[in-house]
């Protein structure tokens, strides 16, 4: 820099310098610098704004480098719900999927699509208003998110202000889009890693994921992390673009970075596009993606598509099909649940499949071990599609000297008898106080669909198990900060940040604790069915008939409710939590307009290929139907995918109407 130049030049000049080196590194992914030769300018701005306090801005390079502020990750409520995208893995699906698109538009209005590459990210939503960088948030639930905000400025391509456009810059904005993580700076993350004596990350993925979330923001900037937008969640006054890649557009000039499209104007050009692209284009990349993302490119037309509960109409990804490798069984491992079942887990040679590294696949329970009839030792076929856990597919080469694969005689981890009981494929460590047993407990009332304890993890769990500081639920809500703090674990704020969600799930519905206890044969969708017709003090007085009477309970399901509920074990517990503040209040439930699935019962069957089970019922719950898992002649439909089984012949049988899953979609609409 010149000495001639006044501090405010110079720092003027030394900020305009700082930006240009980054959009060089995170928009041209062509760096002209080391990181060394960029510190340098960086630490010269931070110098100079120490000895000037007047030059301080917001919007400086050094607001989004310096200091570290220790993220709460409190919640963030979306201006709008961050949708998920249904799945197409093929080219029947996808044009299955455009003649659904085909028949909701008018004829002769066909689509134009755009091309976006599916990014194997981190979803975020960022928030500007009038034009400077405010909050970030996490995806969540899609509902709400966290909020890390402090650690998205140290994403070096987040503008802190947006740029001067040909349009008017909205006083509130809401973008969204992906946060990745190159091969090459994770490689080097790995590297670090690995030297330090830690375990590295699995895949890019994961590390940036981990990296947004971190509780000193420094560690977020060391990481490298890029930012590319694909929506927006909120935009005021209204933009007045045309279509999607108007929109793009119209982002990249106030300055994100927009990673590369392209459009197809028929479903014939986004096959081709897509088969290039999966057969080459894709492998030139500098980060992970696993497909491409086909929208409508009219904003007109995606209005008079819509949404389902889950996903947009006008949108859909088009994902690389199920990947396979081979490795060999060195090993089995047995895992305790919650309920003391005993699952066998093969460790494998590690292998790389659909963009993560395997070494441990699970075999589910011992009938599938007879089936495959896997030994240790033998070349196995591994099958991973998506987030979907890996899978044996089959034995490909059988071990000369195999080893069968036996049940245990004791529990791996107490060292109780395992006992399998009558007319059940699991077997079971047949101790209720086996250590393994109480902490896949906690970690299940902890977990997202139960009482969503943020920092209640697998790891602050065995501590707590092991300090002897928890024996069940209820325990959680007597903790002190002081005992939090002797754990290795937990320093003041993340102590202070665990007390806080435990004191927030005391709100949750009678729904999600009665699911979060964890009583034997009982999922989400029986809490929910249950607690919308049963309060707590009527779970409390029931007979196992009167569990019975519920619909979709059947006997085993009903006589391990009344066993818990009239049990002393059961009735202290549920004291403790009532005392402990739980309210435990009975769920509400929106229900769509009109409500046209009113007095319906769906029962869904086989593999589902427009979304997954979940969202289906989810929908069929949000237009005032019941979703059922079983069959009966009081079912109004039953919804077949691939392979279904023994409901659609007992449909049959009752002469019970089935519907496609794509009848089923038309008639939700």
């Amino acid at each position: 820099m010149s000495a001639k130049k006044t501090p405010k030049a110079e720092a003027a000049a030394l900020r305009a310098e700082i930006r240009e080196h980054n959009r060089r590194y995170y928009e041209l992914e062509a760096p002209t610098i080391s990181d060394a030769e960029f510190d340098a300018l960086l630490a010269r701005l931070k110098a100079l704004e120490a000895a000037h306090p007047e030059l301080r801005s917001p919007d400086s390079p050094t607001e989004k480098v310096g200091g570290a502020v220790a993220s709460s990750f409190a919640p963030v409520k979306h201006a709008r719900p961050m949708l998920s995208l249904d799945n197409t893995y093929n080219e029947e699906e996808i044009r299955d999927w455009n003649d659904r698109v085909l028949k909701q538009l008018p004829a002769g209005d066909a689509p134009r699509y755009v091309l976006e590459q599916k990014l194997d990210g981190l979803s975020c939503a960022l928030t500007y208003e009038d034009g400077r960088f405010v909050r970030a948030a996490t995806r969540g639930d899609g509902e709400t998110g966290e909020d890390v905000t402090e650690n998205a400025r140290f994403v070096g391509n987040v503008p802190e202000r947006l740029k001067p456009a040909k349009f008017a810059i909205p006083k509130t904005l809401e973008i969204r889009g992906e946060v990745v993580l190159f091969f090459d700076d994770f490689n080097k993350i790995n590297e670090e890693e690995q030297r330090a004596g830690r375990e590295p990350f699995v895949n890019p993925r994961n590390c940036a994921s981990g990296s947004l979330r971190q509780k000193d923001p420094r560690v977020t900037k060391s990481r490298r992390l890029t930012f590319f937008v694909h929506s927006y969640g909120d935009w005021k006054p209204d933009h007045d673009f045309a279509g999607h890649a108007e929109f793009l557009e119209g982002c990249r000039r106030m300055g994100f970075s927009v990673e590369p499209f392209t459009k197809a104007k028929s479903i014939d050009e986004v096959v081709a596009r897509y088969n290039e692209f999966r057969d080459g284009g894709a492998a030139k990349l500098p980060y992970a993606v696993d497909g491409l993302v086909v929208k409508v490119d009219s904003f007109a037309q995606q209005k008079r598509l819509g949404f389902t509960a889950k996903s947009p109409r006008w949108a859909v990804a088009f994902k690389y099909p199920a990947q396979q490798a081979t490795s060999v069984v060195r090993d089995v491992e047995f895992s305790v649940g919650r309920t003391g079942t005993i699952t066998p887990v093969a460790k494998v040679e590690p292998v790389f499949c659909a963009g993560v590294t395997i070494s441990s696949v699970t075999l589910h329970n011992f009938e599938e071990i007879e089936r495959l009839g896997v030994r240790v030792g033998d070349r196995v076929l591994i099958e991973r599609a998506g987030e979907v856990i890996p899978k044996v597919v089959k034995v490909v080469e059988k071990a000369k000297k195999g080893s069968p694969i036996a049940p245990p005689s004791k529990c791996p981890d107490c060292g109780a008898p395992v006992v399998k009981e009558e007319g059940l494929v699991a077997y079971r460590c047949d101790n209720p106080s086996c250590p393994a047993q109480l902490r896949r407990t906690l970690e299940h009332f902890a977990s997202r669909p139960a009482m969503d304890i943020v920092g209640l993890g697998d790891a602050a769990v065995d501590q707590l198990v092991a300090k002897n500081l928890v024996k069940d639920a209820a325990d959680i809500y007597g903790l002190k900060k002081e005992q939090l703090l002797e754990l290795e674990l937990f320093a003041d704020k993340k102590a202070d940040n665990l007390l806080a969600q435990i004191e927030a799930s005391k709100a949750k519905t009678l729904d999600r604790v009665l699911f979060a206890l964890g009583i034997r044969h009982v999922g989400e969708k029986t809490a929910e069915t249950i607690a919308e017709r049963m309060d707590l003090d009527a779970l409390m007085n029931a007979a196992a008939a009167d569990f019975q009477a519920v619909p979709d309970v059947g006997p085993v399901v009903a006589e391990s409710l009344h066993a818990f509920f009239s049990s002393k074990t059961g009735k202290d517990l549920i004291g403790r939590l009532r005392k402990a503040g739980l309210t435990m209040t009975k769920p509400e439930r929106v229900i769509a307009s009109g409500a046209p699935f009113s007095g319906m019962t769906f029962v869904f069957t086989g593999e589902l290929k427009l979304g997954t089970r979940d969202e289906a019922e989810e929908l069929v719950k949000s237009l005032g139907g019941k979703a059922s898992s079983s069959v009966s002649s009081k079912t109004t439909y039953v919804v077949a995918g691939e392979a279904a089984g023994s409901k659609l012949k007992k449909a049959q049988a009752l002469g019970v109407k089935v519907l496609t899953e794509e009848q089923f979609r038309e008639l939700a609409k």
